[in-house]
């Protein structure tokens, strides 16, 4: 981290979790200078369901919910940014306080429970987009008080699909009561089976936007083997392990380890990983896996490719080091690539999932 970074991040923590955010997103939007640099070369290169990625390391949801800065996030050294949850009507999402850092684990518990500004906004703002480069995926969601979830998600389908680079169907925060409950096996096939059709029912290249599915890291072998069933039998086209954890072991901090939500940042990263190896030993070699949890550095992006993943999000991390990380993480991929004479660092792909999948969860 920077001179200016270690300043600004001072600052930043002096605020409540939420403030900070909103100013890190005024600041991304008022292009002040916080962007970093990310090298380009064929080695990082990745090409996966017609999407050509400049790089593997993209941002995760929950950062940019209502889609206003996923050009500048692109600008920081991403390959790819996602923007959401969101849901088909606006919704202020749980109670505050509701974000909480635990800065000795370099974690965050959140609650927010999918506030967003809704779908209509978040469409006027991608179609305003139509046309930039860079890819950008959308990540639906339900409203908590819907009467008909499937039908949100069929929803969020028909509205983005023409817009998004990919759509991510999210089932697995924690935030949201009983949402978690449609990864159980006869809810999501209904789920998935719903969603395909809705895409199926679309024309031009609505018709083939590559779809995703986000899951939870709080998943028994028998869960995940039902999902990865699921997901082959409805071909989906990816899985992005993992959203946020109930778990709470390992953590030091005394102050917020008691509050309810999901945790996210360094704490994460073993499970998510696990799992990400588990869902690549079911799916086989053809399935996208995006791994996500406890990314922070060059090193934890290339052991969740090791893992088994094609493509590798973060969030968390970038609250703790700054928005020059994910130039950093990027540069530190090509690094290890040049110096173990890889043509491509998705060559290493797979090639610690045994031992990953072998870890408990």
């Amino acid at each position: 981290m920077n001179l200016l970074e270690k300043i600004g991040q001072r600052a930043l923590f002096r605020l409540d979790p939420e403030t900070a955010h909103g100013l890190s997103i005024a600041a991304l939007k008022s292009r002040l200078p916080v962007c970093g640099q990310a090298p380009a070369s064929d080695r990082l290169k990745v090409k996966l369901c017609g999407l050509a990625f400049p790089n593997p390391l993209g941002m995760a949801a929950g950062y940019d919910k209502n889609g206003e800065v996923p050009d500048a996030l692109l600008r920081l050294g991403f390959g790819f940014s996602e923007v959401g949850t969101v849901t088909p009507l606006a919704q202020a999402g749980n109670a505050k306080p509701r974000i909480f850092r635990l800065r000795g684990d370099e974690a965050v518990i959140n609650r927010l429970g999918f506030n967003n500004e809704g779908h209509e906004r978040l469409f006027q703002r991608m179609k305003a987009r139509e046309g930039y480069p860079g890819i950008v995926g959308i990540n639906i969601g339900a409203n908590k008080d819907s009467t008909d979830r499937f039908a949100d998600y069929e929803l969020g389908v028909r509205r983005f699909a023409a817009l998004a680079g990919y759509l991510t169907v999210n089932i697995s925060s924690p935030n949201t009561p009983g949402l978690r409950s449609m990864q159980v096996r006869e809810s999501l096939a209904e789920l998935l089976t719903r969603v395909m059709a809705a895409r199926g029912a679309l024309s031009g290249r609505a018709k083939t936007v590559p779809v995703f599915l986000k899951v939870a890291p709080d998943l028994n072998d028998a869960e995940l083997a039902d999902i990865a069933a699921e997901v082959a039998d409805k071909r989906i086209e990816g899985v992005i392990v993992s959203n946020t954890t109930l778990s709470r072991s390992g953590l030091t901090d005394r102050v917020h380890h008691g509050e309810t939500g999901g945790l996210s940042g360094k704490p994460l990263f073993v499970r998510s990983t696990a799992v990400l190896a588990r869902m690549r030993k079911l799916l086989g070699d053809k399935t996208v896996l995006v791994g996500v949890g406890g990314v922070d550095t060059a090193e934890t992006a290339l052991e969740k490719i090791r893992a088994g993943a094609d493509l590798v999000q973060l969030y968390t991390g970038m609250i703790y080091a700054g928005p020059s990380l994910p130039g950093k993480i990027v540069a530190g991929m090509l690094s290890y690539a040049e110096a173990e004479g890889l043509k491509h660092v998705r060559d290493i792909r797979d090639s610690r999932v045994e031992h990953w999948a072998g870890q408990p969860i």
